[in-house]
């Protein structure tokens, strides 16, 4: 992957990796290839677990074997399931979720993640992060049901309050209009707390 500004995903990794503790948990919503459980994995060191979700069985055995190659299976928990359940199967509040949505890499176009689906995992991840963990989503606009996909998942983060979590959106604007785009979303501590941070820097 281009360590660049021009990788979204590189970019969604940069701003996440501040957020994971060692021994802390975290969640790739959207196992894939496999790339982003391995990034968390890293981070969450051996004392630390991912979690994370696929509903295609080709993507789990891709990123199992990616972690098996680097020594780091033990540190993922591997589910076959919608991301939209993540809120019943991971023990919170976890330092990070990753989103990186549309179809698998190299697997078929017919099978992508869908604006439904996507909102109700994002509210899931909401709920299960931490006071200072963050929320990473790259958010592709190019194939069926990707623009509504990604207008489902800026209206509800438009709709956040502003004390509780903070919102920031990177787009290429140079690029073509169906560029990806890089949504981060961190849950900021109570509004004195935030306050009395500020006075004192």
């Amino acid at each position: 992957m281009s360590k660049g500004l021009g990788s979204a995903v590189y970019l969604s990794q940069l701003l996440i990796s501040e957020s994971v503790k060692e021994g802390g948990i975290a969640v790739d919503a959207t196992a894939g290839n496999g790339k982003d459980t391995l990034f968390l994995a890293r981070l969450v060191g051996p004392g630390g677990r991912v979690y994370t979700f696929d509903i295609q069985e080709e993507a789990l055995q891709k990123t199992r074997a990616l972690l098996e190659e680097e020594g780091l299976a033990k540190r993922a928990i591997f589910l076959k399931a919608g991301h939209e359940d993540m809120e019943r199967m991971v023990p919170g509040p976890v330092d990070a979720v990753i989103f990186n949505l549309g179809y698998l890499p190299g697997g078929t176009h017919a099978l992508v993640t869908r604006a439904g689906t996507t909102v109700k995992a994002l509210r899931s991840a909401l709920n299960l992060l931490r006071i200072g963990g963050r929320i990473g989503l790259v958010v592709y606009t190019g194939h069926p049901g990707g623009r509504e996909e990604y207008d489902k998942v800026v209206a509800l983060a438009s709709t956040l309050d502003g004390n509780r979590y903070r919102v920031v959106k990177i787009s290429f604007i140079n690029r073509a209009a169906n560029a990806p785009v890089v949504i981060i979303i961190e849950k900021a501590g109570a509004p004195s707390e935030s306050h009395a941070a500020e006075q004192n820097s």
